[in-house]
């Protein structure tokens, strides 16, 4: 029995499309659909040769849709187009995971180069410098980066000095003080590389304004985490994974120690999605705190509502003496909180306690945020907190909640494409 060796091929046509991605007349890249299958070769017998046929035809049918989805998904994912996703697919023979990481390890160092290279412009020589001049940008590269002097580091908290950790003592005698506990959640949208260094200085300006407590993040890129944590010397940062985009937690050190920390893969995730956990003590109190960026998009509700069945689980487990906070982009419509059976016994939706305010109500609003251009209006709240307070002891509650970044930098653009949450806890 001979077998041959059928190339397939396929092309697009100027006006076809990927999702609602246009594309021009372009060869797919090799391996996006063109992939060499066997067929056996056999004597002609009656209708056999002409099913084998068929069943070829449905086999490279089937693969084509699947293939299209994922390009679908790349692309909602990373922001890009179908184009775009395709090469990045191909290239990682069709693995979702391999072919992100790929994508967003792409010189996102560069986005910042000019923010630092400014920094290091505007610098006045230090004494050191002066006193070694052999130490200037002519010395050998290794030497340095690895010169702590030229590390530039900007204290988020150094305009409000109770709030520091290089205080005085009466300083942090005030800071103890104060047992409020502050709390900002917030997708940064770093996938979105337009601006991103602005905006990622516009994330380090409400930090230091609002000086919270705890910081939830969603959506940072490596970069993006480096940046913050080069200014952010108050804080603690831990960092849900180390490529392609995650989540962070920053704790202030002044205030909040941490005990251990945790990373709970989401085993069926498309996304590269996880929750992120935090035993941390708070002026003696034990707290336990999760960030997570659930499943995004409407069609992915069945993963959505199985990561946030896990989250809840976390909670339940949790003991009774321990408060736990839970925030981050949930991405959940109503209805999906109801298929995990609502929210766990003890544990509130803060937005919905404090009054249900619709001045707060929305994260997502397209008709008000501007950074992303989309051809309709859509107002969700996909950001949500919920806290379930210690069952012995003491016991937390919401004080305050309102939204934050709603204010144009100067590059045009907000912060995010979704707005922060600011709480305070008493």
């Amino acid at each position: 029995m001979k077998t041959f060796l059928i190339p397939i091929r396929t092309w697009f046509t100027a006006g076809a499309r990927i999702g609602t991605q246009p594309l021009t007349a372009t060869r797919v890249p090799p391996g996006v659909f063109s992939r060499a299958h066997r067929i056996e070769h056999v004597p002609p017998r009656g209708p056999g040769l002409a099913v084998r046929i068929a069943n070829s035809g449905q086999a490279m049918e089937a693969l084509q849709q699947t293939r299209l989805r994922l390009c679908d998904e790349f692309a909602t994912i990373t922001g890009s187009d179908s184009a775009v996703a395709q090469c990045y697919l191909a290239e990682n023979d069709w693995d979702m995971e391999r072919a992100l990481n790929s994508f967003f390890e792409a010189d996102m160092e560069s986005v910042f180069d000019v923010e630092d290279k400014e920094e290091e412009g505007n610098r006045p020589l230090s004494k050191r410098k002066a006193d070694h001049p052999e130490e200037t940008d002519d010395a050998p590269e290794t030497k340095r980066r690895m010169n702590p002097q030229n590390v530039h580091c900007i204290d988020l908290t150094e305009e409000e000095p109770a709030c520091s950790s290089s205080t005085s003592s009466k300083g942090s005698e005030d800071d103890e003080g104060d047992s409020k506990l502050s709390l900002i959640s917030w997708n940064v949208d770093g996938l979105d590389t337009l601006s991103l260094a602005e905006r990622a200085r516009g994330l380090c300006s409400y930090l230091a304004l609002y000086t919270p407590d705890v910081v939830f993040l969603q959506e940072l890129i490596p970069s993006y985490a480096q940046y913050v944590k080069k200014r952010a010397v108050s804080y603690l940062f831990i960092e849900g994974n180390e490529d392609g985009y995650f989540t962070g937690l920053m704790l202030k050190k002044s205030r909040v120690k941490l005990q251990k920390s945790e990373i709970i893969s989401y085993p069926t995730t498309q996304m590269m999605r996880n929750l992120l956990c935090a035993q941390v003590t708070f002026l003696g109190k034990e707290l336990y705190l999760m960030t997570s960026h659930l499943e995004s998009c409407k069609d992915q509700a069945t993963e959505r509502v199985k990561q946030l069945g896990m989250v809840f689980q976390k909670i339940k487990e949790a003991p009774d003496n321990v408060t736990v906070i839970f925030g981050g982009d949930t991405n959940l419509r109503d209805s999906e909180v109801a298929k995990v059976g609502g929210l766990p016994a003890g544990t509130i939706d803060v937005w919905e306690e404090l009054g249900k305010q619709e001045h707060c109500r929305y994260t997502w609003d397209t008709k008000t945020n501007s950074n992303k251009t989309v051809p309709y209006v859509s107002r969700c709240r996909f950001d949500r907190i919920y806290l379930r307070p210690a069952k012995a002891g003491p016991q937390m509650a919401p004080e305050h909640m309102a939204l934050v970044g709603m204010e144009k930098l100067d590059c045009g653009r907000y912060t995010s494409d979704h707005w922060g949450i600011y709480c305070t806890f008493t």
